[in-house]
């Protein structure tokens, strides 16, 4: 970003005393929003399996590629097992070249892939073009997650962060709708719209200015801070770039050695909210949603929807979207544990009634599409279609959204971000097996005890969740560190803390944090 005043970052500079809250928030939530742009295509590439199996499943007319249960098994998973690889390099990728550019190139794997599925004439094609959606997806993890944290003040810090889930769920649902009116190729074409906005806008975004100082970039450090403090003075945010250069010099001064890393991890603080994490993520993926989401079409089918695949498919996107929504909306003040709670418990019981109606109606295997709606037919029931859609709505507003929260709370500062990404990269291949192996158990159980099945995993990680997760909702993160530390008791209590005031203010955790992922 070029500036040519020394003092000022826009014409439209201004002393804070004549800047509204509005105003300073305003540059912090534009900036978000274009990070989120990249997040809603990675949401798209996430939901276009979906659209995707019913298509290549052999029953459709005037579609060259036909795959056989097996490789539709893969098709909906392995973009899920790349995620991980694009994690492990994704920070390494991300420091050299800065946030905001790395953001932007992401955008050309992506083009590359949309492109690749809407040429493709052979199966290896679309494999190929799978493979690099997810590892794109695993590469844009770092410099996404850090530019947030980097960028906005603390007492907006939380609300926008949460923002990321909600544009992802909303990039999945983009695909169910495009699916329901157009040829998966089209809406293949038509996504190829998202990645090249996503880099036209992140020229008119500032860079980290974190990554700035790191980089002895001190002068386009400030006129950042400056435009994201609400366009104001250069004069304005000294103090907080001065505190920043404090933090950031102290954190490089004080980096520790390779084994004292290591030793780190052998440590009580990091395997007990290790496997807390780990409990959230494995409940997340094999609640039973996840393979719903991917397999929507075929189970909709299969119990003949009366309002038709595609758009009962549409109605369970919407369903999470509002569950993410309500989860950011409530989760302040009803806290994590209650949340989840009723997000496993009404997942299990909206399971249950599936199963059962499935089991009396002989509803034992997933139809193969034929691409002919059933929402005609006398065997149509408006249950199974109220209690899937129910179950996705319940998933969103805790389970699926829990352990993402809990990553950024429960590991010590030392930790966090070694151990925040190798769970992210665990929970991608719990994902890939609960979609790998849903057809098999399918098969193998039927799909009643296939559902069975989930609902026992709902009631039993309830239980598991209630003696493991403490609330840390309004919590510090010294105490949740302390907590997991067994140096203090975090109890079950929501603790409401009021907004932070002061503008500009650190986030030393975090500033310490970041350098250990560097």
């Amino acid at each position: 970003m070029v500036i040519k005043s020394d003092k000022t970052l826009s014409p439209f500079a201004a002393p804070a005393e004549s800047r509204s809250s509005l105003r300073q928030a305003l540059p912090q939530i534009l900036a978000v929003c274009v990070k989120n742009v990249l997040l809603l295509g990675f949401g798209m590439t996430l939901g276009f399996p979906t659209i995707l199996i019913p298509s290549l499943s052999g029953n459709v007319p005037d579609e060259p590629i036909s795959l056989g249960q097996e490789a539709i098994s893969w098709i909906g998973s392995i973009n899920l097992i790349c995620v991980p690889v694009g994690c492990l390099l994704s920070g390494a990728v991300t420091q050299p070249i800065g946030r905001k550019r790395a953001m932007q190139l992401v955008n050309i794997p992506f083009l590359t892939a949309w492109l690749l599925f809407y040429f493709s004439n052979d199966v290896w094609q679309i494999f190929l073009a799978l493979c690099i959606t997810g590892f794109t997806g695993g590469l844009l993890e770092a410099p996404t997650l850090t530019y947030v944290a980097e960028i906005t003040v603390p007492s907006l810090r939380g609300i926008l962060s949460s923002t990321a889930g909600v544009a992802v769920i909303c990039g999945i649902l983009a695909q169910f709708l495009l699916g329901t009116f157009l040829n998966w190729r089209v809406v293949a074409l038509v996504s190829c719209a998202v990645p090249i906005t996503s880099f036209l806008l992140l020229f008119f975004v500032p860079e980290s200015p974190y990554w700035l100082i790191l980089k002895n970039r001190h002068d386009d450090a400030k006129k950042c801070i400056a435009w994201l403090r609400g366009w104001t003075t250069i004069e304005e945010i000294e103090p907080e770039f001065n505190e920043l250069c404090k933090q950031i010099n102290a954190s490089v001064t004080h980096k520790p050695t390779m084994v004292q890393k290591l030793e780190l991890f052998t440590k009580k603080n990091f395997f007990w909210p290790f496997c807390v994490v780990m409990l959230a993520f494995f409940l997340s993926q094999f609640s039973g949603t996840t393979p719903l989401q991917i397999y929507a079409v075929r189970i909709f089918s299969s119990f003949h929807a009366p309002i038709g695949e595609y758009y009962a498919t549409v109605a369970m996107g919407v369903a999470e979207v509002l569950g993410c929504v309500l989860s950011t909306c409530l989760v302040h003040y009803t806290g994590k544990r209650v949340m989840n709670f009723f997000s496993l418990l009404s997942c299990g019981a909206c399971f249950l009634i599936v199963a059962t109606f499935a089991y009396l109606n002989n509803i034992n295997h997933l139809e193969k599409f034929s691409g002919v709606s059933h929402s005609q037919s006398s065997r149509s029931s408006w249950i199974p279609l109220i209690f899937l859609i129910a179950a996705a709505f319940c998933t969103h507003t805790g389970i699926k959204l829990l352990p993402w929260m809990l990553i950024g709370e429960v590991f010590s500062n030392e930790t966090r971000a070694t151990a925040s990404g190798f769970a992210a990269a665990v929970s991608y291949i719990f994902g890939f097996i609960s979609i790998k192996v849903f057809l098999s158990l399918v098969e193998t159980i039927t799909l009643p005890g296939t559902l069975w099945m989930y609902c026992a995993i709902c009631v039993v990680g309830t239980i598991a969740l209630y003696f493991a997760l403490p609330e840390t909702e309004g919590k510090t993160l010294f105490e949740i560190t302390e907590h997991f530390a067994g140096n203090h008791e975090l109890g079950n209590k929501v603790t409401r803390i009021k907004d932070m005031k002061k503008n500009g203010e650190v986030n030393q955790a975090y500033v310490h944090n970041e350098e250990t992922r560097l």
